[in-house]
């Protein structure tokens, strides 16, 4: 296949731009456009190297996809019960069913599973969360687990050292005892990871059973006081700190 012309490549490679718009995240935009579902003024885009340059018209599923707008970021305070997607296969409720309806389509900057509450951040922009969630960031994500079990803080503070579980290496996890009574207690977990179900599978391997996890910070991002189910945007010039070379 010959390069395009390099006029071609002025503007958005179609998949940061669609990224960029809220529509999904990169690599969802990579399989639309794999799958046929995207349209750059009438024709079905059949390269993801395809730019969209100002004043093209992009369509994803036959909808026209308006032009990405300024970055903006949210947090939410997740209820347990609901799931982080956009379509839940169970039909099960999801995070983007409870958004207020003056809220421009989001995705979210990592997940968290349908047991888990607390901090979630919610970006109309996919390139932006795609690069909340790089590793490289070396952000700490800091929850409060309240677990049942019998707690040996040697143990919680052997994580530390990283933990080998079925085979996966899990990188270092500072836990501490915060308070206890009887068979139950609370945690406090932090790590840089944030792999899937990581703290349950480390609980379980403590042969502790979670019984209740909350997010409370996602590198400088906090839960605060944001009441459960509560929405409340990041001031542009707090995220302009945070993030100058993206907002």
């Amino acid at each position: 296949m010959t390069d395009e012309p390099a006029q071609a490549r002025e503007g958005d490679r179609i998949a940061k731009w669609l990224a960029r718009s809220g529509v999904a995240s990169r690599r969802d935009a990579e399989r639309m456009i794999a799958e046929g579902a995207i349209s750059l003024n009438g024709t079905i885009v059949t390269h993801p190297a395809t730019f969209v340059t100002p004043g093209d018209i992009v369509q994803a599923g036959g909808v026209v996809v308006d032009p990405p707008a300024r970055a903006r970021l949210w947090r939410y305070h997740k209820p347990d019960g609901l799931m982080t997607t956009h379509k839940d296969p169970e039909r099960r409720p999801t995070v983007f069913q409870k958004m207020p309806e003056s809220m421009p389509r989001v995705v979210s900057v990592g997940r968290l599973d349908v047991n888990s509450e607390g901090l979630l951040l919610l970006t109309n922009d996919g390139a932006l969360a795609r690069q909340l969630e790089l590793p490289s960031n070396g952000w700490i994500r800091r929850y409060r687990v309240r677990v049942h079990g019998d707690v040996e803080p040697q143990s919680l503070a052997a994580l530390a050292r990283g933990v080998t579980i079925d085979g996966v290496r899990y990188a270092g996890i500072e836990a501490g005892l915060d308070s206890r009574k009887g068979t139950n207690a609370w945690l406090t977990v932090s790590l840089r990871e944030g792999r899937n179900r990581e703290i349950r599978r480390v609980m379980e391997h403590l042969h502790l059973s979670v019984t209740r996890l909350i997010r409370i910070a996602y590198g400088p991002f906090q839960l605060g006081n944001l009441e459960r189910g509560g929405i409340a945007e990041v001031p542009p010039k707090v995220l302009r700190e945070q993030l100058p070379q993206s907002a």
